[in-house]
């Protein structure tokens, strides 16, 4: 028998034709959320970043150990280190690391060494994965899932992002190190995702790509 107390689920059901509306307006107004590399320097309220965290926070996880921490940073002349430090070893990748056959994958896309939206986007927020906690005895234990828990709250976050009329990136510069090193973040910790976040600039442009039809990613068992 668990000592912890359980507590009303809060759910109310819907009539079937509200869930279908429902579900069609969110699939339309999320068909419409893209990636783009071009951001305006345009401010953005912390309370709106505070809000695109807490929303990403409510994700399902790993026996609820939360295992993630948001670094958010606006302070521009920190965005230039982090910049300066992606780009070194962005080169690095596209010069010496990059197999073929990703380098194939991303060519339609126009990425290249070049982060600008690191210093351009008002914030950056950097999604740390916890890989250990620590226990009420002390001792170190580790984190269960903590990669699933954490791309699920990243997931979340840019949906909430997406709501508020803003717009994010996915940048995942290979390797990260350097990003625990210029936050100052302990060793316990390891960076997932760096996602810029802000307005777009004016004549932003994504690339002419389209997403998988439902036959093209779902198997039904019916």
């Amino acid at each position: 028998m668990s000592d912890h107390p359980f507590v009303p689920l809060q759910w109310n059901e819907l009539p079937p034709t509200t869930m279908l509306e429902a579900a069609e307006e969110n699939y339309a107004f999320l068909k419409k959320r893209r990636t783009t590399r071009h951001f305006s320097t345009r401010p953005v309220e912390r309370r709106l970043i505070e809000l695109a965290i807490l929303a990403g926070s409510t994700a399902p996880n790993g026996a609820h150990l939360q295992p993630w921490t948001w670094v958010a940073i606006s302070q521009q002349e920190l965005k230039g280190h982090l910049r300066e430090a992606a780009e070194a070893e962005e080169r690095k990748t596209y010069d010496e690391r990059m197999p073929e056959a990703w380098s194939e994958v991303l060519q339609p896309l126009g990425t290249d060494a070049v982060k600008a939206h690191l210093t351009d986007a008002p914030w950056v927020v950097v999604l740390f994965k916890q890989k250990k906690r620590q226990r009420e005895n002390g001792h170190w234990g580790p984190t269960y899932y903590s990669t699933e828990s954490c791309g699920i709250a990243a997931g979340m976050f840019i949906q909430a992002v997406h709501t508020m009329g803003l717009v994010t990136l996915t940048h995942t510069p290979s390797p990260m190190g350097f990003l625990r090193e210029i936050l100052g973040r302990p060793s316990h910790e390891e960076a997932m995702l760096v996602m810029p976040v802000g307005y777009p600039a004016d004549g932003a442009e994504v690339p002419d790509i389209h997403r998988k039809t439902l036959s093209e990613v779902a198997v039904f068992m019916e």
